[in-house]
């Protein structure tokens, strides 16, 4: 696990700060080697944050920030309950884009405390 300082304007909403974080995901992930984000695809099961390639996997990602980790760190945050939503919400996209049996997929959680 990789520790990255990032600077923050504090005066965002938490919609904004949440796709603030997705950005400065995403690019760590390009300078990892991922390639081709899509970002916040949504179905009725639920929303993915990023989408990537890996080489020849399709990695599912959710980004998670806590300001303070009194309760717990910010990857903890993602429950079965979540982890149901986003399994849903992969195989709906894979369905959707004819992807199904085609590529090895994996998900992948970028906490951010």
């Amino acid at each position: 696990m990789k520790n990255v300082k990032f600077s923050l304007v504090r005066h965002l909403t938490t919609t904004g700060k949440g796709r603030q974080f997705e950005v400065l995901a995403r690019k760590f992930l390009g300078r990892q080697g991922l390639k081709q984000f899509q970002l916040n695809f949504h179905s009725r099961f639920g929303e993915i944050d990023l989408i990537a390639r890996d080489g020849d996997v399709l990695v599912f990602i959710e980004v998670r920030y806590r300001k303070n980790t009194d309760h717990g760190d910010a990857a903890a945050t993602v429950n079965f309950h979540k982890q149901q939503k986003i399994i849903r919400t992969a195989r709906y996209y894979l369905q959707k884009n004819g992807l199904t049996n085609k590529m090895p997929c994996r998900f992948d959680v970028i906490g951010i405390s």
